[in-house]
């Protein structure tokens, strides 16, 4: 072991102008995992994948929780024994639980990749999706969202049921052709939504069309189009 410790070298070439650089030549590799481990902390723009991968769980702990990655990459390259064993997962949690808002908040596409790679974390996302504040207005995407019910089936409630749809898109300050697009994009989506994803915008399209002015005809037709998203299959 040096003199000086690893946490006291990396202080020593803060000093560097390429210092980040130099870091990642010395220490990414390193043999000792000490040194590896502090570098994981210290990294200035945040841990390299190569420490989120690291074949060291406790080097790959920090770099999961110290990186910048998004959501699915973190999880697709974490070392997958920090996944497998429960404490070493519980290192992780807070981590995790902050991802699984940023995806719940988000279209639901890296929601439902993770959770169909990893169940285990369903949990998080379930809390989440109850819980969680709406922080934008990024909505889900509705086959994202039916696939995410597919996954939640066995857990599903009227408390999952009704977080989940308060990230659907709403149709209130839809106008006419906004409407009608909206609607257009579901119909050729029908194959693909959950049975209550598509029964949720027959109501909301229903009170919608209450609420604008249309001649009776014209609400006749919307309604046709409406019915498709009725069928079942």
């Amino acid at each position: 072991m040096n003199e000086l410790n690893y946490k006291d070298e990396i202080e020593e070439l803060q000093n560097e102008s390429d210092y980040e650089k130099k870091g990642d030549e010395k220490y990414l590799k390193h043999k000792d995992v000490e040194a590896r481990l502090e570098w994981a902390f210290y990294r200035p723009s945040g841990s390299h994948p190569h420490q989120v991968a690291d074949e060291d769980t406790t080097v790959a702990i920090m770099g999961f929780n110290h990186s910048r990655l998004g959501a699915l990459e973190r999880f697709n390259i974490l070392n997958p024994q920090v996944i497998k064993d429960d404490a070493l997962r519980h290192k992780i949690r807070n981590r995790s639980r902050m991802l699984f808002r940023a995806m719940i908040d988000d279209d639901f596409e890296e929601l439902v990749t993770v959770l169909q790679k990893y169940p285990i974390f369903f949990d998080l996302a379930y809390d989440q999706m109850i819980n969680g504040r709406i922080w934008n207005e990024t909505y889900a995407n509705p086959v994202s969202a039916s696939i995410f019910l597919s996954i939640a089936s066995e857990h599903l409630d009227e408390k999952l049921s009704k977080g989940l749809k308060r990230r659907l898109q709403p149709l209130g300050d839809f106008n006419i052709e906004q409407g009608k697009a909206y609607l257009e994009t579901l119909s050729e989506q029908v194959q693909k939504l959950h049975y209550d994803i598509k029964l949720h915008y027959v109501c909301e399209f229903e009170k919608w069309i209450d609420g604008i002015n249309l001649h009776p005809l014209q609400k006749i037709i919307w309604q046709k189009h409406i019915n498709i998203l009725k069928e079942k299959e």
